[in-house]
């Protein structure tokens, strides 16, 4: 006769669950305007997919209300730290729920940016450049794409020498400004000379997943310029870019397997501006997988 186990012998008979160990570091809130989902229904999420933690990471505010259709304004700030704050409460003991900020690089503002982290205690900060925003495409787009891609790389390489931040987001996000203008083998020296700079500096660079959801589906940064990455020893950081909470962890496996078949061997997260390390191996053993019934209703 087959044994009838009871709840507590098949407890103990299931494999054991990974603990976590990744954070999603790249996440948004309705106060930029194009996303949607409080910092809480994002960590409910992480939750799901087994994150260890969540870094909201907010478009942060620049002065004379530059760019105020797509990133908080700086009188929100302050409400921008309560909302992660009360996230962080509800989700104590379950999921790690941190601040940080997007800010984005614009010369000339470097003292301006300095002031607003200083403000209050940050986890990570990504430092972007927003080529595609109207007061950047104002200053210095020409009607030149190929000059353009080279001015951006320019500033990539001049924000990390800044120290102002700790990861360098979706590093090739230029490429979906202008895709059929977009020819890898022509900016290749000027991603060399940009990686080269970057990587004298520490600042790490992210693997940004939501690259494949745009105009040039793939991941920012592509293969090809990861492989520049990998053999300049700069650390690589996972962030999915969510806007809404079922994005969190988006396509995180694939972005794991893709950098281990690159040859890189660990990824990093930031916490209290420190990078941390954990194991391909091991951060793509730790994810769970979400019901599509669980991912509709988180948005």
């Amino acid at each position: 006769m087959e044994r009838k186990w009871n709840e507590k012998e098949r407890r103990e008979r299931l494999p054991p669950v990974p603990a976590p160990l990744l954070y999603e570091s790249h996440s948004h809130t309705p106060l930029c305007k194009h996303a949607i989902g409080s910092p809480a229904e994002y960590a409910a999420v992480a939750e799901q997919r087994g994150l260890k933690g969540l870094i909201v990471t907010c478009h942060g505010p620049l002065p004379d209300r530059m760019g105020i259709d797509h990133r908080m304004a700086p009188e929100e700030f302050e409400e921008y730290v309560d909302l992660v704050a009360r996230a962080r409460a509800e989700y104590a003991g379950r999921v790690d729920v941190r601040l940080g900020l997007e800010s984005d690089y614009f010369p000339g503002l470097e003292a301006w940016t300095e002031r607003l982290h200083a403000r209050v205690p940050l986890h990570h900060v990504l430092g972007s450049v927003h080529m595609q925003v109207s007061f950047y495409k104002a200053r210095y787009y020409t009607g030149d794409a190929f000059a353009y891609q080279q001015t951006y790389f320019e500033h990539l390489a001049a924000s990390a020498e800044t120290g102002l931040f700790d990861t360098i987001s979706h590093p090739d996000l230029v490429k979906n400004e202008a895709p059929h203008e977009w020819r890898f083998a022509r900016i290749q020296p000027h991603i060399e000379r940009t990686l080269d700079r970057i990587a004298r500096t520490g600042v790490a660079m992210e693997l940004n997943t939501s690259g494949l959801h745009k105009v040039l589906p793939e991941m920012n940064p592509g293969p090809r310029m990861l492989e520049l990455i990998r053999a300049r020893g700069i650390p690589i950081v996972l962030g999915a870019d969510a806007h809404r909470p079922a994005r969190v962890a988006d396509r995180y496996e694939q972005a794991l397997t893709m950098l281990d078949e690159l040859g890189f061997t660990t990824v990093s997260y930031f916490l209290d501006r420190r990078r941390h390390e954990v194991g391909i191996p091991e951060a793509l053993a730790s994810l769970r997988e979400i019901r599509a019934t669980a991912v509709a209703s988180t948005g």
